[in-house]
């Protein structure tokens, strides 16, 4: 992929083994299961698995071969086998039609684009997570209604997000239950006069069950479950978004405090001082294209009847491809994360060169002396209004207009001490970014310790959720395997 805003990026798969799992894997995939079970059943005698079996076997090998026609419907591959094996090959489809086949064919490539989609997402967590590590110490300002607000960590804000993106990563986990779920055996969409097991044929392809309507299960369910799956990938792209804004509303500054590795910026054609954010434009670029795609997927399922072809694989790499854009913009972001250079302390020169500690000056009054806190409030506010008027700063604001100020709001409120109860090292001390930060105590608070301690929790429930998609993988894996043995035992 490029990493500037221009050029043509490949929209191909969301990973290797999905450009190799498409319609033609699928459909022989299901033929498979399809013999396995009607044979399983009684459906199919054994002599005619054994035929039919042979005949899948040379239908594939016909697929694989270098330049064969992609194959992108059922009755394509059904000739194949019937020119191997004559009529009895239809057999096979005993109590199916392209309804119930399609709609597991992109269930189980939903599946494989949601895992994808989990796999770059836990290594864009992972990066995350080490660099906020480094940076517990490394205070920035927080800003609110786009002005300085409060002071906090590099870390800390890293941290909020890696929270939010835990709540993605259990949309996920309760998402995939739903998406794991089985058309195959519902036919059209009312069953048929066969007896299949519908959920040996979920079993055999890697699903966790079949769903059980069988209209719902080819026709209603691809109404609500890609939408669901879809709607996460862009809930992330908007945090994703919103973080690259923050970076980018920094790198436009004079002086940002932190600045990106030459290789993720490009110079101008014209102005030799241009130094572009091409990764930053990049990354938004694509997160804006998952929200975009999962619009698409939304316009081409409303306002339909059931039955309609229009919505149906909307969110699959043959369309809108939400997960490819999805996959691709996590990775663009985890190269964001690695081309980041944090400057410190022009970080903290930024903090101390507004008055983003003035909150904190009417609680140490409040928490140290029981001034009330708008008596400190009013007091806080009125320095800032005359070091705005002046052109003071924190480290220079004088101290004896402090007190002056002090003594004004004090008589303006009728509170008795009029003096500023604060000699000028706290004076100085109370706006002091670093101090700030470490002396907020509540629950999830930006001081080093709680960051860290939040780090860690957060570490753990990681390292959980990759086990999960571990998990999730192998469960396929091993699905695959049992299908290929099972149907070998079908060849005599």
């Amino acid at each position: 992929m490029y990493t500037v805003p221009w050029g043509p990026d490949p929209t191909t798969d969301t990973s290797a083994e999905a450009q190799n799992k498409k319609w033609g894997y699928w459909q022989n995939r299901i033929n498979r299961a399809s013999l396995v079970m009607l044979t399983e059943q009684g459906i199919v005698t054994e002599e005619e698995a054994d035929v039919i079996a042979k005949a899948q076997i040379a239908a594939e090998a016909i697929q694989a071969q270098p330049n064969a026609e992609p194959i992108n419907d059922y009755l394509p591959l059904e000739k194949l086998l019937i020119a191997e094996c004559g009529p009895m090959a239809s057999l096979i489809h005993t109590g199916r039609s392209r309804q119930d086949i399609f709609a597991t064919l992109w269930q189980a490539r939903l599946r494989l684009a949601m895992l994808d989609f989990t796999q770059s997402f836990n290594a864009l967590r992972l990066d995350m997570l080490n660099l906020a590590k480094v940076h517990t110490k490394t205070w920035i300002p927080a800003y609110t209604n786009g002005v300085q607000a409060m002071p906090i960590s590099f870390g800390f804000y890293l941290w909020a997000f890696l929270e939010s993106f835990q709540r993605d990563f259990e949309r996920i986990k309760q998402a995939y239950p739903r998406i794991n779920q089985s058309a195959l055996g519902s036919a059209v969409l009312a069953n048929s006069s066969w007896p299949l097991s519908r959920e040996r044929l979920a079993e055999l392809l890697g699903f966790d069950a079949p769903i059980v309507n069988s209209m719902d299960s080819s026709q209603v369910s691809l109404f609500d479950i890609p939408l669901e799956a879809s709607g996460i990938a862009a809930n992330v792209a908007v945090r994703i978004s919103t973080m690259i804004q923050d970076l980018a509303q920094q790198y436009s500054q004079t002086r940002p405090w932190f600045l990106l590795d030459s290789s993720a910026a490009y110079s101008s054609s014209a102005m030799p001082q241009k130094r572009n954010p091409g990764i930053l434009m990049k990354t938004r670029i694509k997160a804006s294209d998952v929200i975009g795609a999962n619009q698409v997927a939304y316009y081409r399922a409303h306002n339909l009847p059931l039955g309609m072809a229009d919505h149906k694989q909307s969110v699959s790499e043959d369309d809108a491809c939400v997960f490819v854009h999805g996959v691709q913009m996590l990775d663009l972001m985890r190269l964001t994360l690695t081309m980041i250079r944090v400057n410190p302390e022009r970080a903290l020169e930024e903090l101390e060169n507004d008055w983003t500690c003035t909150m904190a000056l009417a609680e140490e009054l409040q928490h140290q002396y029981r001034v009330p806190f708008r008596v400190g409030h009013n007091f806080a506010s009125a320095i800032v209004t005359v070091a705005r008027k002046e052109g003071y700063f924190p480290k220079d604001f004088p101290y004896a207009i402090a007190q002056t100020l002090y003594r004004e709001t004090a008589q303006k409120f009728n509170w008795a001490e009029c003096e500023l109860p604060l000699d000028e090292k706290q004076f100085r001390l109370s706006l002091s970014a670093p101090y700030v930060v470490e002396t907020r105590i509540g629950l999830g608070a930006p001081n080093s310790e709680s960051t860290q301690k939040g780090l860690e929790k957060i570490e753990k429930s990681i390292l959980s959720d990759m086990d999960w998609l571990a998990s999730k993988r192998q469960q396929l894996i091993d699905a695959d395997q049992r299908l290929d043995e099972l149907f070998t035992k079908l060849i005599k």
